[in-house]
């Protein structure tokens, strides 16, 4: 697996394998690239694919100021031009998602299709109780002093599902530890006017939902919310999977994406060289 810089402000880290129609997997808030290692090898055989460490996460600069979704869209669209890709298969999880979604209105010429996964539209779209204990799990106690990893075992074991295998609570708890404060918070405040709800409508791609029987932040009684929302869109649900479906259940999750992707394969291209 080769990782590369997307130049610019911020300068960007991004894995890259394989050959074919282009992939881009975008990570969640407590996140970064390698989430997605799994499903970049697993594709690598028909797709060419990518994930990038979004801006102020990994390996990825920060710039200063206040955080906007648009700042992340903006990002992303540098990605594919300096790939030199024209029409790209776009997949998401959480925050990953909340960053497609804005980025579609923007830039729905570059998109081939879109997988959202374990998201919410809007954070209007979470009840009252959950909006309250996102903010108190997150930004209360950063904000206290308090550092990633004496919050990380909460997140955990807010994010995972009863079964969740240790090996993967493990890889999430050194996701969190690795994050940083101004960064995240910034981001987690653009998260809290996040609405993408007249955006869904909009949408005029194949659409994939993914999400987790067990995710209690974005339960998939959102998902068909969305699938009644978006005009061409399918929903599964994984079973015995929670929030990061894709590292709980990578084998149903790769089938899923696979399946959904391979008949729109060509859909996706990259720009010709002249």
């Amino acid at each position: 697996m080769e990782t590369i810089r997307i130049s610019g402000v911020p300068e960007l880290a991004c894995d890259l394998v394989g050959d074919g129609p282009p992939v881009v997997f975008l990570h969640g808030i407590g996140g970064n690239r390698t989430n997605w290692t799994r499903q970049l090898l697993a594709l690598e055989d028909e797709f060419s694919t990518m994930a990038w460490d979004a801006r102020g996460y990994g390996d990825s600069a920060d710039v200063a100021g206040e955080r906007r979704f648009s700042h992340f869209a903006d990002d992303l669209a540098r990605l594919l031009d300096q790939q030199n890709i024209e029409k790209a298969h776009l997949v998401g999880l959480s925050m990953g998602a909340r960053i497609l979604l804005t980025f579609f209105p923007l830039h729905a010429e570059r998109v081939a299709t879109l997988t959202l996964c374990d998201c919410f539209y809007g954070f209007n779209a979470m009840s009252d109780e959950k909006r309250s204990d996102f903010m108190a799990l997150r930004e209360k106690p950063l904000r206290e002093g308090k550092t990633f990893a004496d919050l990380a075992p909460a997140l955990v074991e807010s994010w995972v599902s009863p079964d969740c295998p240790p090996e993967i609570a493990a890889e999430l708890y050194d996701s969190i530890v690795m994050l940083r404060v101004e960064p995240y918070l910034k981001t987690l405040m653009a998260t809290t006017v996040f609405d993408a709800y007249a955006a869904m409508e909009e949408i005029n791609v194949p659409v994939q939902l993914i999400f987790g029987e067990h995710d209690r932040l974005s339960p998939p009684s959102i998902g068909e919310e969305m699938v009644d929302l978006i005009t061409d869109a399918r929903l599964e649900v994984l079973e015995g999977a929670g929030h990061l479906s894709n590292l709980e259940r990578p084998a149903q999750f790769n089938d899923t994406l696979r399946s959904f992707l391979a008949p729109r394969a060509t859909l996706a291209r990259y720009r010709e060289r002249l």
